[in-house]
């Protein structure tokens, strides 16, 4: 399988169907796997780029604790894109992955077409809120160097199921990359200009609040609530969540309308 060498860390990544470009990105500790089940849908009308995060699956996991970032992530994402030719994509992600697809319009919105957002949270505005979740961050890598991959047994259906060759790279990458440092990304959502589609699951208690807000600052946003859902909406309920994404994509080409749900 294809791997996109960057200073020497190889990101591992595959590319299903043909047409316009779909970027999917992951949530922290998972893969590109939990997207299998939505490979085949989302292929048949677009070139679907699955890829695994460093620190992350079938990706390097490397020792230095600065390769793990933001900004190296948001930089992984636009070689990713060069790298199957594509000037700009359709570009989302579930949790991290979301916040990250975030990031990526902030850094690069001449090469994003349009927005999936699902189970994200955008940050945070107040000092306290976000030293209070890098606070748990850091607690997440420090299980993961004490406990190993057994942490993730007990953890979400994205994660749960998925294979990691280092527990430290993910202990990294907890640090690095799922820690905040600023509100640039939640201040920044006013100012994104393509359509957006943010997507969470009634029982992801945690995101309900976050998804509202995403809603209401994103110009023009579409929200969908996906009943009986948790965190791995994709996952948990695949039928409705294809059910909510595939309307979205095909409004971008002027063949449907998004509706939007509470």
């Amino acid at each position: 399988m294809p791997k996109l060498s960057r200073d020497g860390i190889d990101i591992y990544y595959e590319v299903h169907g043909s047409g316009p470009p779909l970027l999917l990105t992951h949530g922290y500790s998972s893969t590109g796997e939990m997207w299998q089940g939505q490979v085949e849908a989302l292929s048949k009308g677009h070139r679907l780029v699955l890829w695994d995060m460093r620190g992350h699956g079938r990706s390097d996991y490397p020792d230095d604790p600065a390769a793990y970032s933001e900004a190296a992530t948001v930089a992984d994402m636009a070689a990713l894109l060069d790298e199957v030719g594509a000037s700009s994509a359709i570009v989302g992600g579930l949790s991290l992955g979301g916040y990250m697809s975030l990031a990526f319009y902030r850094a690069h919105p001449e090469r994003v077409r349009a927005l999936l957002i699902i189970d994200t949270g955008p940050g945070f505005k107040k000092d306290e809120a976000r030293e209070a979740w890098n606070k748990r961050a850091n607690e997440t890598g420090d299980r993961f160097e004490r406990e190993g991959l057994a942490v993730l047994k007990a953890a979400s259906r994205e994660r749960s199921e998925v294979s990691h060759r280092d527990a430290l790279g993910l202990a990294r990458a907890a640090r690095g990359m799922l820690t905040q440092r600023d509100a640039r990304v939640i201040e920044s959502l006013p100012d994104i200009k393509v359509p957006s589609l943010v997507v969470v699951g009634a029982d992801d208690t945690p995101f309900l609040a976050a998804s509202d807000y995403m809603a209401a600052k994103i110009p023009g946003a579409v929200k969908v609530v996906i009943p009986a859902a948790g965190h791995a909406v994709n996952i948990d309920q695949p039928r409705a969540f294809i059910d909510a994404v595939l309307p979205f994509l095909g409004s971008l080409d002027g063949k449907a309308t998004p509706k939007a749900a509470s």
